[in-house]
């Protein structure tokens, strides 16, 4: 599996153009971010055109990797070896990562006149593009070393934008989520520290040459697996998740539950590839605490009074599908038929949760500027004045509910087909389940939203595009399973 990370020797060397592009990749996020904090932008348009050369720059890396196949980097500094690889996976993530900063990033400026006219947050704009910078040098990274800068780089920049709102109960919740993912930076630093003392190595393809299954590994795998379980907000460990969405900005929202908690996921699934080939514990415990993050996810954000409860708990089971497919994707002894098949539902489900997470929290958070509450039951009589929103807001729970013709229902339909073949019909009630129960706090939704009794409201005019760019999110998601032959064509190009 692990050459599905783009983890193998190659003979191409990436074209000029593309170090070009790799090096505007990396940099003028943090760049931009910047002159962000300097200027302070407070229209969309120099916001789009700031964002322009990153998606460019993007789009070539990618036109190269399809010429070339893998691409590879590599440079010694201090004796010390790091190299970045360019995969079909990687190479997906990084226009998923692009274009929802993007769309997150033109969606901010509005945002904020509406809500914080008068407030000062020029560190917004640095902190968003270290992050676009860290997560593209995660989806690259081909050395545990790089791998851990990146994460933290990451880490550090969410808990910033986190805390920018200076609320008690934002402060709270941020200095919560800090020590927890120092904790989980802790766990997976002792990890990394036992595998480079038993073999020599921080270079993935190295260790995965070297490494042999015996304790020490095992135990390494087991801090790896919990300090990025810990920080993916994986079930049981996800308690602090919630309240930080709570107290968050709606752009931070969008970021974090789209982007930041996926990157977590990544590497747990690439180092347990390397470290745990031919163990079915881990994955299959996993797989268990991923139907209870189903139900248990489903049931709260059910029973849920703010919308922001219910999109933060909905991602706890959510995430719980991708748990699930571990045992499918990193279990011994599977068939190549099931195999492929979860695979391929496995990061086409990650990729259309990222675009409609997104599109969810920006309808929310227009919702939210219109009504001026937060609460469910103060949405009642919002289908008269704010349909749009609500009609964002359907079509980002469409592809999580998993209904055609969206990304949700192709990746759901890939993953069972998996579990049928395998026969886990544990695993395909749970699927089912967690359908059913995001259909039921969805829907919950919109039963006070159609509430024609409630008295006419006055309703604060949101700023042009808000809703437009949330739409194309929400479109997004739709197109990426009508179309998903192209990124899953881009996604099997991985292995050369």
């Amino acid at each position: 599996m692990i050459w599905r990370f783009g983890l193998y020797d190659n003979t191409f060397d990436p074209l000029w153009m593309t170090d070009w592009a790799l090096a505007a990749v990396l940099l003028l996020p943090m760049v931009f971010g910047a002159l962000g904090a300097v200027f302070r932008p407070s229209r969309l348009l120099p916001v789009a055109l700031a964002c322009l050369p990153i998606l460019l720059a993007g789009g070539v890396m990618v036109l190269d990797y399809q010429q070339v196949g893998l691409l590879r980097w590599q440079w010694e500094v201090a004796g010390i070896e790091l190299t970045l690889r360019l995969s079909g996976l990687s190479a997906l993530m990084l226009l998923i990562t692009q274009w929802t900063a993007a769309a997150v990033a033109v969606y901010t400026p509005g945002y904020l006149r509406l809500t914080l006219p008068n407030a000062s947050v020029r560190w917004l704009w640095p902190l968003m593009g270290l992050l676009v910078s860290a997560l593209s040098l995660i989806w690259l990274a081909a050395d545990l070393l790089i791998l851990y800068a990146a994460l933290e780089a990451m880490g550090l920049a969410a808990v910033g934008m986190l805390l920018l709102s200076g609320k008690s109960a934002a402060l709270q919740a941020g200095m919560r989520y800090l020590l927890l993912a120092l904790v989980g930076s802790l766990a997976f630093l002792l990890g990394v520290a036992l595998l480079m003392s038993q073999w020599g190595t921080l270079d993935l393809i190295a260790l995965e040459a070297r490494v042999e299954p015996e304790p020490l590994t095992w135990v390494a795998a087991a801090l790896i697996g919990a300090g990025l379980a810990l920080k993916a907000a994986l079930f049981p460990l996800h308690g602090w998740l919630t309240p930080v969405h709570e107290n968050a900005w709606t752009p931070v929202s969008a970021l974090h539950a789209a982007l930041v908690i996926k990157a977590s996921l990544y590497i747990l699934m690439m180092l347990w590839g390397i470290l745990l080939p031919e163990t079915l514990f881990a994955p299959r415990l996993v797989a268990w605490l991923g139907m209870l993050a189903i139900v248990w996810g489903g049931l709260v954000a059910w029973r849920a009074d703010s919308l922001k409860t219910l999109i933060a708990s909905s991602t706890v089971g959510q995430l719980g599908y991708l748990m699930v497919a571990f045992p499918l994707v990193l279990g011994p002894n599977i068939a190549p038929l099931p195999l492929s098949l979860a695979w391929d539902g496995f990061w086409l489900h990650l990729m259309g949760h990222a675009l409609a997470k997104a599109a969810m929290f920006m309808a929310a958070g227009n919702l939210i500027i219109a009504t001026g509450e937060s609460s469910l039951k103060a949405l009642a009589g919002t289908s008269r004045r704010l349909p749009l929103s609500l009609l964002i807001f359907g079509m980002a729970a469409v592809t999580l509910m998993g209904l055609p013709p969206s990304a949700g229902f192709t990746a759901k339909w890939l993953l069972l087909q998996s579990m049928v073949l395998t026969q886990q019909w544990l695993a395909v009630a749970a699927l089912l389940a967690g359908t059913l129960l995001t259909a039921a706090y969805v829907f919950r939704v919109f039963r006070y939203s159609f509430d024609e009794t409630a008295p006419r409201h006055d309703y604060q005019p949101l700023a042009p595009g808000m809703d437009a760019i949330a739409l194309c999110l929400a479109v997004a998601a739709f197109a990426l399973g009508l179309l998903a032959h192209f990124p899953l064509g881009l996604l099997h190009g991985g292995g050369g």
